[in-house]
């Protein structure tokens, strides 16, 4: 248990640390300093200087980060700590974050969240390019679409409109990208009814066709008294390409970009509460379990699409305009590039701290959630 607790810290480490090395990569090629490159939180554990940055390991494996040069204007910044061993630099303002352009700050903010969302997509590419089984007996690997290959005329969903040789992209106003999203978007239903556009083969070629009740039946789990629409219809599978390889893995991390923008707006609408949400312990936990049955295929499988949750997720919560967060600080660079003005950076720094305040409160009732449910 404690190896795989250790496995599932290095993997969350990496993602992280590779969130701040894209801050890292950015500022060295915008032309800042970077004092400090670190992972972890607190004391520091280990330290080394290298050229004009000291790298160090810190005792809470909970975060990183890139410290620049200039980039809390007012602050004692740690150019005195400085690399090369650790010797003295003096500050450099022509290599400071704060007498950047906007542009050049705001390649250097997004590019954290920008590195997650490339690590989503390499792992993606790794998912469908060498972790997919083949289909049946055919040996060949499919990856499923949201074209209708086979539909009964007796179903309620062929007697309300849908066709084979349908292609759907929409379900209640929601873009589907792949055949996950339209099984989500159908669990999720509570009625058995659906709104739907589908792209429809013709004689004079496709056309768009709005579907405003598509039907389908519903059971109900005997074990957990839910109910759910019987998926009565079976979808094309294109085989695997070089090529397409590529634009599965693209549709993908769209899919659950999505995904995550969803549930984080449903949060903010009351739809799930503190007790769905998982800190630091509660996702060390579920990736504990994910790397224990890591030595089987599905196992290998689940985990690796669960790092790629957990990678997109991060980059696509820091993006969200909110205070302390990668986003928040685009908002004030994009004031700053409409209006010519430069909000006060003690202003500036004070929203951010109220914001760092709130995250911090928010992960420490969510950790004692996480605590709770593991004690249960």
């Amino acid at each position: 248990m404690i190896l795989k607790i250790l496995a599932a810290l290095v993997a969350l480490g990496i993602i992280i640390t590779l969130h701040e090395f894209g801050h890292f990569l950015a500022a060295r090629a915008m032309g800042v300093r970077v004092n400090e490159f670190a992972i972890g939180m607190g004391p520091k554990l280990f330290k080394f200087g290298k050229g004009e940055t000291l790298y160090t390991i810190r005792a809470l494996p909970i975060g990183g980060f890139c410290a620049m040069e200039g980039e809390d204007e007012g602050a004692e910044t740690p150019s005195a700590v400085g690399g090369n061993g650790g010797r003295t630099l003096p500050p450099d303002p022509t290599r400071s974050f704060a007498n950047k352009k906007v542009w050049r700050r705001v390649i250097i903010v997004a590019a954290g969240a920008v590195m997650n969302l490339l690590l989503g997509y390499l792992l993606l590419l790794g998912y469908y390019g060498f972790l997919q089984q083949p289909h049946g007996d055919s040996g060949k690997v499919l990856f499923a679409t949201t074209t209708i290959a086979q539909l009964d005329e007796t179903t309620p969903a062929y007697q309300s409109g849908l066709r084979p040789g349908d292609t759907i992209r929409s379900v209640n106003g929601r873009r589907v990208f792949m055949n996950g999203d339209l099984a989500m978007e159908m669990e999720n239903d509570p009625d058995g009814v659906l709104q739907m556009v589908v792209e429809r083969p013709t004689a004079e070629g496709t056309r768009d066709v709005t579907l405003d009740a598509v039907k389908f039946d519903q059971k109900t789990d005997p074990e957990t008294g839910r109910r759910y629409l019987v998926y009565d219809f079976v979808v094309l599978g294109v085989e695997r390409t070089f090529g397409n390889t590529f634009v599965q893995a693209a549709k993908q991390e769209i899919s659950v970009a999505t995904i995550v923008w969803r549930s984080l707006v449903d949060m903010v609408r009351g739809r799930y509460g503190l007790n769905d949400l998982s800190g630091p312990v509660g996702t060390v936990d579920i990736i504990a379990d994910a790397v224990g049955s890591a030595n089987t295929m599905e196992g290998l499988q689940t985990l690796v699409m669960l790092m790629v949750m957990i990678t997109v997720n991060l980059g696509v919560f820091n993006l969200l305009p909110l205070p302390a967060l990668d986003g928040g600080r685009l908002v004030f660079l994009l004031w700053e590039g409409i209006t010519r003005k430069r909000i006060p950076p003690k202003y500036e720094g004070l929203v951010h701290l109220v914001g760092i305040l709130l995250l911090l409160l928010l992960m420490l009732v969510v950790t004692y959630s996480d605590i709770s449910k593991f004690f249960a």
